[in-house]
């Protein structure tokens, strides 16, 4: 009557989207001008990836954060990550939307694995040298850092699904018997 198991097959078409709601995470964090960081105190000093700025309602006063090596190094280690990524969605689209091609997917898993390192690294350079260099008082963090971390999570994840999902071959083509955790009678 009630029967539960893994369907592979959707697999095919639910990693490649998780790829593309991780291009468009990474897309609203990189291009977000609103901020990264911003004070807890009426908001009178932000900052992005790209600038800082500080002041009050219309009159603000904003300074490039890309005179700074490590702002220039977090820019490209996290446009280098998405464009990895974009590179990844693509094969993962050709390994997986036509027919199975199970060769591809370690490869993918290898891609998304050097985005994550490469992002990973960005999303921590970026506050460590925030605090060091531009910190006065409390600063939370926003929405916009959030989806930096949020496509990086999402490439873990796909990760690891694009290096198991090798050994499910059959499953993913419909061939094998499905395995059911649990039957009632």
């Amino acid at each position: 009557m009630f029967r539960c198991g893994i369907a592979y097959h959707r697999c095919r078409w639910i990693a490649p989207l998780i790829l593309l709601f991780a291009i468009i995470f990474d897309i609203i964090a990189i291009a977000a001008t609103s901020g990264w960081v911003e004070d807890e105190d009426a908001r009178s000093h932000y900052a992005s990836m790209w600038k800082h700025c500080r002041g009050r309602n219309k009159d603000w006063e904003c300074k490039s954060l890309m005179e700074l090596p490590w702002a220039q190094a977090v820019a490209a280690l996290m446009i280098i990550g998405l464009i990895i990524l974009i590179v990844a969605f693509i094969v993962s689209c050709v390994a997986l939307c036509r027919t199975v091609n199970t060769t591809l997917l370690p490869i993918i898993g290898g891609l998304l694995l050097i985005a994550v390192i490469l992002q990973v690294i960005a999303l921590i350079i970026y506050p460590v040298k925030f605090y060091d260099l531009i910190f006065e008082g409390h600063y939370d963090y926003t929405w916009a850092y959030g989806f930096g971390w949020g496509a990086t999570v999402l490439m873990m994840g796909c990760v690891v699904l694009f290096c198991c999902l090798p050994r499910y071959e059959d499953e993913m083509l419909g061939l094998a018997k499905t395995k059911y955790f649990y039957s009632s009678a």
